[in-house]
């Protein structure tokens, strides 16, 4: 069998003799660069994450108007509208970057940001301005959304720019530390002001304190990014008259740049989502809404790994400037893939032992027409699953019961056993509300007794939580993400060319990362809810990281040493 040949052509590689100026110390401006750059990052990421980690508090004061449920939903989907958008400001941006210059699009990426977030800090609630309010916050998610679609691309491309040839990986793993950098100072906030301020103040107005702020943090990134120049390549392309007059069309218009552009997406940026969404957010769900922990204790947990965690985007980005990019990313995916079911598996065993003994003791059924049982993909809370198998598959999902699945006759009401009880679901389709709504209560409070004592926990025991192997498990979760995620800004950068850059490598970062990332918990509680296994959501991660090394290792070749001014 003959090895396959790779798709991509990349851009002319160096001579063996490399000048020996690659070798020197950072000037100041090139550690002015990479700070900008990077703070500037940081403060998005930043800015970005505080909406999702205050979303029930959110919903509570701006979707006031409905039920809590409803309004939960509405906050939700606000949130999903700002991954949804990024790859059109990748779009967006990317053209005006290529077309104007890189310097002058971020700026304008962390203005828009920037304001966005602290418009949202002093919007006036549902109580004050009726249906303005929420309206408001959904267009600020937009704003929002559409300023980190750019600005990625923008910082990743102007580092790159600047990066002496042999130092790429290294200068633009800084870059790749900023989204880590800013949960970690979102999450930081969050706690500090709610311990200092207490829940009842923070619940009713010190929730906007972490959106205020965000303005001290915009006024030194702008005043710092308007005091840098603009990138060398760039200014080099556009005195030679090569800057291109229509970066879509060039970037994805035109077969040779486009199978670049989709072996990007699926052989690099997709598994490096599910690796980074997996070992950061998805983490933290499981803590949080599958083993039971309280929320402050995991996140302290997940800062913790994270800071333990973080040096290693560094790490592996220089350590790609000596054996190339793509053997870590590669490698990243591949442990990943192997890894995910034990390392999950031991972070049960240890957060919440008594969860393990009753999965692995008492065994649950669910008895139903598989005819009546949804796939309950559900990203934003909007669809309803009110069948009698959806009903009863919900409930156990969400108390992660694990449980086996029996098929009954076509038309059967679907029934769960619990030990030697057997419990009746119903049908929900053409209940009206209250109704409904009574009888899933009557349901669920009678389960919740069975399941309870049959050892199932309500939430996990802060006395048997084995606190340093669980920050040792997440730890090593955080350093996969580092692994596919530190070297990646350079391979990117490195496989597009100058004059349509920072549009072709924006669109397969964000399209992986908001989509393919961001899908991520949704998509793995539907499988858990399908197949009643709290573990069978990896599989989603684990199909993906290993399309992304099946396919990143038969047709994208090694970067490091391409030419990126040529």
């Amino acid at each position: 069998m003959s090895t396959p040949t790779s798709t991509i052509t990349p851009p002319r590689k160096l001579s063996d003799g490399a000048p020996a100026a690659n070798n020197r110390p950072m000037t100041p401006e090139e550690k002015r660069v990479i700070f900008a750059s990077s703070l500037g990052t940081v403060f998005e990421w930043y800015d970005f994450y505080l909406y999702g980690s205050l979303a029930t508090i959110i919903a509570a004061h701006f979707f006031s108007g409905v039920n809590p449920t409803a309004g939960f939903i509405f906050a939700l989907l606000a949130f999903a509208a700002g991954f949804a958008v990024r790859p059109f400001g990748a779009l967006v941006f990317g053209r005006l970057g290529d077309m104007v210059g890189r310097k002058y699009t971020f700026l304008i990426t962390i203005l828009i940001m920037g304001l966005s977030t602290f418009l949202v800090g002093v919007l006036p609630s549902y109580a004050s301005i009726g249906m303005a309010a929420p309206v408001i916050l959904i267009v600020l998610r937009l704003l929002q959304g559409l300023a980190l679609g750019g600005e990625y691309g923008g910082a990743a491309t102007y580092v790159a720019e600047h990066a002496p040839q042999n130092r790429r990986g290294f200068y633009t793993s800084w870059i790749q530390t900023t989204a880590t950098m800013g949960l970690f100072l979102s999450l930081l906030l969050i706690l500090g002001i709610r311990s200092v301020m207490g829940e009842q103040a923070f619940l009713e107005w010190g929730w906007r304190i972490p959106f205020l702020v965000s303005s001290i943090l915009l006024a030194i990134s702008v005043w710092i990014r308007m005091r840098l120049n603009e990138s060398p390549a760039f200014v080099r392309m556009k005195e030679e008259g090569k800057q291109s007059k229509a970066p879509l069309r060039d970037s994805f218009g035109k077969w040779s740049n486009l199978k670049i552009v989709i072996l990007a997406l699926l052989g690099l940026t997709a598994g490096q989502a599910v690796v980074w969404y997996t070992g950061q957010f998805y983490a933290l769900f499981f803590l949080t809404k599958t083993l039971g922990i309280e929320a402050n204790t995991a996140n302290i947990m997940i800062a913790l790994a994270l800071l333990i965690g973080t040096p290693f985007f560094v790490v592996f980005g220089a350590l790609s400037d000596r054996i190339g990019r793509k053997p870590i990313i590669m490698a990243g995916c591949l442990i990943a893939a192997l890894t995910y079911f034990p390392t999950f598996m031991g972070i049960t065993h240890f957060a919440n032992p008594a969860l393990e003994h009753a999965q692995s003791t008492a065994p649950v059924t669910i008895v139903a027409d598989p005819s009546t049982c949804s796939f309950q993909f559900n990203p934003v809370g909007t669809s309803s699953f009110t069948s009698s198998c959806d009903i009863l598959k919900a409930f156990m999902a969400s108390n992660s019961v694990n449980y086996s699945n029996q098929a009954a006759p076509a038309g059967t009401i679907a029934s769960a056993k619990i030990g030697n009880d057997v419990f009746a679901s119903f049908e929900g389709k053409g209940l009206n509300k209250a109704d409904f709504t009574a009888k899933s209560a009557e349901l669920k409070k009678s389960m919740t007794e069975a399941i309870r004592s049959h050892g199932y926990p309500a939430k996990a025991d802060p006395s048997q939580i084995n606190y340093v192997m669980v920050v040792v498990l997440l730890t090593f979760l955080v350093i996969l993400v580092t692994m596919v995620y530190g070297p990646i800004a350079a391979m990117l950068v490195e496989m597009f060319p100058t004059r349509i850059r920072y549009t072709s490598m924006s669109l397969p970062y964000h399209i992986g990362n908001g989509w393919f990332g961001g899908f991520l918990p949704p998509v793995a509680f539907a499988i858990v809810a399908a197949t009643g296994s709290i573990y069978d959501g990896l599989w989603y991660p684990v199909i993906v990281a290993a399309m992304t090394l099946v396919i990143g290792t038969l047709f994208i070749k090694e970067t490091k040493d391409v030419d990126i001014n040529a």
